[in-house]
């Protein structure tokens, strides 16, 4: 069965390094599942073979045989069984877990925007499998510096997986000053995201409101991010924007109205004529398909 979030025991690790674990997937036999779309406070990478549907942001992939899954805090899903599960693996760990071992953020797999599901092939598999075995063996022991064992462990697997990514697909690390002041950007507007009962509205919203919070001129943000992504700042926070209405219309309980206060707009007709000029449909009609 897949183990949920809330019903999941991080190994002890201690208070400095965060936290980590590492189960097999045990397989379901009984009538297939659908777990609750939300946020969670923490990393997850998973392998499964076994058909399934993985529901994220306003996305869903379809798992017909076998595949490496990797969710964060910023991408709320869900897991959809449609048969049993043959066998599998997953990992959990908080992002204090690499404290000074790097930036998970920085790989693509764990943007918003990046690819999050990769079918595997048979070699892919098994490579996977073997990593995930030598965890379970790994944090059973007494070692001092299994930590780091783990460590390596996950950052093989993130590898693994973009690999199968065309190199393309990757931005080159870039030092510029533009690129650091963009990269603070959509860091800062990832922050606001998901939306849920925890974090029920967005704070800062406006081109002039990110500038304020980097210390920055508006302008220079605005020429920042258009050199670096060619769009302008006001039209990634709306794309972003429209991303996260389409995943509260699909996947949450609120109503319309709910929904435009908690993206920032005073009045929900000045959010159905956004929503409706961004994809040619209104709210309601897209909540109903």
């Amino acid at each position: 069965m897949i183990n949920e979030a809330d019903d999941l025991l991080f190994e002890p690790t201690s208070k400095d390094i965060g936290n980590f674990n590492v189960f097999r997937f045990e397989p379901f036999q009984e009538s297939p599942p659908k777990h609750p779309y939300r946020a969670r406070d923490y990393f997850k990478i998973s392998l499964v073979k076994g058909n399934c549907a993985i529901h994220y942001a306003d996305k869903s992939v379809v798992v017909k045989d076998q595949a490496i899954a990797f969710s964060n805090p910023h991408i709320p899903y869900s897991w959809e069984q449609r048969e049993e599960i043959k066998s599998g693996y997953f990992c959990v760990f908080t992002k204090d877990f690499f404290h000074q071992f790097g930036n998970l953020n920085q790989y693509h797999i764990f943007q918003p925007s990046g690819q999050h599901i990769f079918e595997l092939g048979e070699k892919e598999w098994n490579l996977a499998a073997s990593i995930f075995e030598k965890m379970l063996a790994e944090i059973n022991t007494e070692y001092a510096f299994k930590w780091d064992i783990l460590r390596t462990s996950v950052y093989e697997l993130i590898h693994l997986a973009m690999k199968l990514q065309p190199t393309s697909t990757f931005e080159k690390p870039g030092t510029s000053a533009s690129k650091r002041i963009t990269s603070l950007f959509l860091e800062l507007l990832e922050r606001q995201f998901p939306l849920d009962e925890l974090n029920p509205k967005i704070n800062i919203r406006s081109a002039s409101d990110f500038a304020s919070q980097l210390s920055v001129h508006t302008n220079h943000l605005n020429r920042a991010v258009k050199e670096i992504t060619t769009k302008t700042t006001t039209q990634i926070i709306g794309q972003r924007i429209i991303q996260e209405a389409k995943a509260l219309l699909k996947h949450s309980t609120w109503n319309i109205s709910e929904i435009a206060y908690s993206l920032g707009f005073e009045e929900t007709s000045h959010f159905n004529n956004f929503f409706k000029k961004s994809l040619g449909t209104t709210p309601q009609r897209f909540r109903n398909v």
